[in-house]
């Protein structure tokens, strides 16, 4: 058994070599034209991520902000074409630890606009997107919200879970740009406990697996 692992690592290593062979391979029997056009490719490729990171900034992102009211996040919405919302309360402990979680990954991720809504000061945003469970994160992707991250539950079921676990359980909708292993969450070695019980509004939390369009 033991003999049959080591050739099958082998062979994998092998395989391996080999298309790292190849491609060393083809660039090495690229010309100098071969190679001035893979350097302009590069630096339009860099120019137009330039000029995204630019309108990103334009648009706010890169920093943590709270949204006066359901009309700016309509607006909000039509300008950024990936939000990381939280929706809080002012007397829920644990909204404020979204809140240092989220400021640090609003600077590292220009890509999104991140964001939060006084959950009690918008009644009417709140009911469409059947919120019940304070805090929860909504995770919108061209004006449909994709995902909502409920409480902790995903995070652990405690309160200590990194930033790193959180940006993982983000990227899972596409919002923000990931280069961790998805199937690996980084806290799964840390114990989860349960803390609290979450605090609701009106019940407890209605899902719905369709998107929910934001148009105002």
């Amino acid at each position: 058994m033991a003999h049959l692992l080591e050739n099958q690592l082998f062979n994998a290593a092998k395989t391996i070599e080999q298309q790292l062979d190849q491609q060393l391979d083809r660039l090495d029997n690229l010309d100098s034209d071969d190679l001035k056009v893979l350097r302009e490719q590069r630096l339009r490729e860099l120019k137009e991520l330039n000029n995204k990171k630019q309108e990103w900034l334009r648009n706010g992102h890169g920093t943590y902000t709270e949204l006066a009211d359901e009309k700016e996040f309509f607006e909000v919405s039509k300008k950024s074409p990936n939000i990381v919302c939280h929706f809080y309360r002012d007397s829920t402990e644990r909204c404020r630890i979204v809140d240092m979680h989220l400021k640090t990954l609003a600077a590292k991720h220009v890509e999104a606009k991140f964001c939060k809504v006084n959950a009690e000061k918008s009644p009417f945003l709140t009911q469409r997107l059947r919120i019940k469970v304070i805090p929860t994160i909504a995770l919108v992707k061209d004006s449909k919200t994709k995902d909502f991250i409920v409480g902790f539950s995903d995070l652990g079921n405690c309160d200590d879970f990194s930033t790193e676990m959180l940006e993982w359980r983000i990227a899972h909708s596409a919002v923000i740009d990931y280069k961790g292993d998805l199937m690996q969450p980084p806290d799964v070695k840390r114990k989860p406990y349960m803390n609290r019980p979450q605090k609701t509004i009106r019940g407890g939390y209605d899902s719905d697996d369709s998107d929910i369009e934001l148009d105002d």
